[in-house]
């Protein structure tokens, strides 16, 4: 399939044709879950988690929508493009109503929206810098939404200032990134914040964990203060696109000795490996 196609509704079509109405409840409400899945070596990677996540949205959101595993991969397939590191961006949105009406509509339906896109290449080995800035979203932050405007002027308020990331806390602890989870190496052993509705449930950390269980990395789950952050010998921030992503300048002092660390070296190695396991 050519790689500006995309896929909505049922059809595939060159993305300048793809259209939605004006009533549409993504468009007016943001009322809409989303997922990214990466592809490596043109297999959709961690699929099963990512459906996973995008019904748990769903099921939040009180939104039936019902595909079986084969029927979305008959439908993502198609789009992937030539190239070893690539992601789909799928779209579910609860459809066009016949008026703008914040309750919900009687008989909607759902509006199915799904595109490729490669994974730019990112020098992660160099590390990257990231700011704190207080978390100001709302309180369901473990739903995969569309409603991201927060996240957007947190994030720009760290480009603004020459980082790459919002780490974001809230009452003195962190809870992840703008867009993105967070792990800190303290005391030798590695930590992410635990699953709550302050977090997303990204995949990209369920499969850190499980690989560091795995080779005997200690890996724990529990919050971590703003001052143990500050005090961490390692930050990474870890997503689909941007994978483990080193910190080595955190509010413009280096963390830890200001280079990308051992543990992140070793980490990085088995995630590689494992992204051509899986795949």
């Amino acid at each position: 399939m050519h790689e500006k196609n995309v896929y909505l509704n049922g059809e595939y079509l060159p993305l300048a044709e793809a259209k939605i109405s004006v009533l549409d409840r993504g468009f007016l409400f943001g009322d809409s879950v989303y997922e990214v899945i990466p592809a490596y070596f043109g297999n959709l990677f961690c699929f099963e988690a990512h459906l996973q996540r995008l019904n748990d949205g769903l099921k939040a959101i009180r939104l039936p929508v019902s595909y079986t595993t084969e029927q979305w991969l008959d439908i993502l397939q198609p789009l992937l493009i030539e190239g070893d590191a690539q992601y789909i961006y799928l779209q579910i949105t609860r459809g066009v109503a016949d008026k703008r009406d914040h309750g919900f509509p009687l008989n909607c339906t759902p509006t199915i929206f799904a595109m490729c896109n490669a994974i730019a290449p990112f020098a992660r080995e160099q590390g990257v810098q990231a700011i704190t800035l207080d978390d100001v979203r709302w309180q369901l932050c473990h739903i995969k939404a569309t409603t991201l405007l927060a996240n957007i002027l947190l994030r720009q308020k760290a480009i603004d200032e020459g980082s790459a990331e919002a780490i974001l806390i809230k009452q003195g602890y962190a809870t992840e990134g703008a867009a993105s989870n967070i792990f800190a190496v303290i005391d030798g052993v590695l930590i992410t914040p635990p699953k709550t509705n302050e977090i997303l449930p990204g995949i990209t950390r369920d499969v850190i964990i499980h690989l560091a269980k795995a080779n005997h990395i200690q890996v724990e789950e529990d919050v971590i203060s703003l001052e143990a952050l500050q005090q961490a010998s390692e930050i990474w921030l870890t997503s689909s696109t941007r994978e483990i992503l080193p910190v080595t300048i955190l509010d413009h002092e280096p963390v830890g000795n200001g280079q990308v660390g051992s543990v992140w070296q070793a980490m990085n190695t088995l995630f590689q490996e494992y992204k051509q396991v899986v795949a």
